[in-house]
């Protein structure tokens, strides 16, 4: 099976490959010729998965999905939530982000936070959404390389160890987008047989 990915980032592409598994041939907005910045302009990660699985949807007319991720801190009241990538700058910038993030929780004591990946879905003209959070806390300061974004400040619960400090085996596991994705195969594979 064939379906579009609204995603060019390598690195995302093979992890949702590896838990698709055989059967499914992911492309990307670039293999079908949208080479446009996909909108997101919505006020939850909802609405921007929808949104970017319906452009690429009414400009293809391909099966397809997207996915929307925020970190959601509780005593910044779920904030940067829907604003993550986009915290302190308009440019994606991780380390302005992490910044911004420690010094807005400076003095708090309450560090509880989650992740959470909505992913929806379009397949044969109608719409789906699965979702993944994975609840955790945010430390003092960045610990470990690998990873992105929030990665060096979060440690999911039950853990000792930042996102940044796990194999990507590791995070994958536990991970927000990791269980949003398996519960999308889990559909498409229910829906292949």
């Amino acid at each position: 099976m064939k379906i579009l990915f609204a995603t060019n980032n390598a690195h995302k592409l093979s992890e949702v490959s590896e838990v698709l598994g055989d059967g499914f041939r992911l492309l990307t907005p670039r293999d079908c010729g949208v080479t446009e910045e996909i909108p997101e302009t919505q006020p939850t990660l909802e609405g921007n998965a929808l949104q970017k699985a319906r452009y690429l949807h009414e400009r293809t007319g391909l099966d397809c999905f997207a996915d929307d991720t925020g970190l959601e801190v509780a005593a910044l009241g779920g904030a940067p939530g829907v604003r993550s990538a986009r915290y302190a700058t308009d440019g994606h910038d991780f380390a302005a982000n992490n910044r911004l993030l420690l010094k807005n929780l400076e003095g708090t004591t309450d560090r509880r936070a989650r992740f959470r990946t909505v992913i929806a879905l379009i397949l044969n003209g109608e719409e789906h959404l699965f979702e993944g959070i994975v609840e955790g806390r945010i430390i003092d300061a960045e610990r470990g390389a690998e990873g992105f974004g929030y990665d060096p400040l979060f440690i999911p619960d039950g853990g000792d160890k930042t996102f940044a400090e796990m194999s990507a085996e590791e995070k994958n596991a536990v991970s927000h987008r990791g269980r949003a994705v398996r519960r999308l195969a889990a559909y498409l594979h229910s829906i292949e047989k």
